[in-house]
């Protein structure tokens, strides 16, 4: 009689029983990894997870200029908040966090083995006052609420030391809150000011709610508000879709400059805001956002790492084993023509371009 597995199967040793269960979970699993990191034509999917500001361009860029062929996907995910993106990346949910700088150093400080490998355009963050109000310097914002994204931002430690150096310290309230409210909590006045990426507070300036108190470049050159942030062992394991990610971001930036309206058009679709708002951010003022300052340098994140023990964010500065700089500094620029390009790149000139930056490394010192 043949063996009636349902009918005999409380008879097999445990151990039989423990491998069956076992063979049968690692199925599942390997099944559902394939389904959630290949789509149906088996092309690798990366997820990138950003927030919608114009320092993470490059992530609807490559969402887009992906979506259709062979090759690498590199998938965009929009979250509402950088600590619930935190989180994502310690779970892997995530391969690439398009994050906030100073949260990526809190991260690697928590025990997380995190890389920055790229840092995303700067000069895109604005402190806007309401209209309203006579607000005309620092000074006249005693009294008032200030939002930013969160307490790891470099807004926060950009408004503290403005404070600091305007005698102001513990005369402006500040909050956190998620760029996407802030808007809408000025306009209802709720809040007097507040200071975040692009294209938040174009949103109120567009609308007459606000007007310009600061823009970042001039109170802080060269500001990092995000970077890109991936784990070690993702390198490791994907050394050459690393460096075609950081290739690729890198080249999108170059591509966006001169190419505004199309950008506009893309970013707009994936952030599910008015293309006429999307445009006026990048154009405003003209030539305003830096697209080529994308290597992420020590010395700056040490800045930073030192600002926030200043400032009682860390009680640590360390962040030794955080930056990895070799593919952001091997990154070829040229040839980037129209959007296919920024994925399919001349030769990578890594000789070159190593020397080039040690070259102007050594001119900064």
């Amino acid at each position: 009689m043949p063996f009636n597995f349902l009918k005999n199967k409380n008879r097999l040793p445990l151990a039989w029983r423990i491998a069956i269960t076992a063979v049968v979970w690692l199925i599942v699993i390997s099944a559902l990894h394939w389904w959630l990191n290949y789509d149906h034509g088996k092309r690798r999917i990366v997820k990138m997870g950003y927030m919608p500001v114009i320092t993470n361009l490059a992530a609807p860029i490559l969402d887009h200029a992906t979506a259709n062929g062979d090759g690498i996907r590199f998938s965009s995910i929009k979250f509402a908040s950088f600590a619930e993106m935190a989180e994502a990346l310690r779970n892997n949910k995530i391969q690439v966090a398009f994050m906030i700088a100073p949260l990526s150093i809190v991260l690697r400080q928590q025990g997380e083995d995190v890389k920055i490998i790229y840092i995303g355009n700067r000069h895109e963050s604005t402190l806007v006052v309401r209209k309203d109000l006579n607000v005309n310097k620092i000074s006249d914002l005693a009294g008032r609420t200030v939002a930013i994204p969160m307490r790891y931002s470099g807004h926060n430690i950009s408004i503290m030391q403005l404070m600091e150096k305007n005698s102001l310290v513990g005369k402006i309230r500040v909050v956190e809150m998620n760029p996407p409210d802030m808007a809408s909590a000025l306009t209802a006045g709720s809040l007097d000011a507040y200071y975040v990426g692009e294209p938040f507070a174009a949103q109120t300036l567009k609308s007459g709610d606000a007007k310009v108190l600061r823009y970042v470049e001039d109170v802080w050159p060269n500001f990092i508000c995000n970077l890109a942030l991936v784990r070690s062992d993702f390198i490791e394991n994907n050394h050459e879709i690393v460096k075609m990610l950081v290739q690729s971001a890198a080249r999108s930036g170059i591509w966006a400059k001169e190419n505004c309206k199309e950008a506009a058009g893309i970013a707009s679709r994936f952030w599910n805001q008015p293309v006429e708002l999307v445009e006026f951010a990048l154009k405003t003022p003209e030539n305003r956002i830096a697209y080529d300052q994308f290597v992420p340098r020590e010395k700056e994140i040490q800045h930073l790492a030192d600002l926030m023990v200043r400032f009682n964010l860390l009680k640590s500065n360390d962040i030794s084993g955080l930056i990895d700089d070799r593919f952001a500094k091997a990154a070829n620029l040229r040839g980037v023509t129209d959007l296919g390009s920024i994925l399919q790149p001349p030769r990578i000139d890594s000789e070159y371009n190593l020397a080039k930056w040690a070259k102007q490394e050594a001119e900064e010192l």
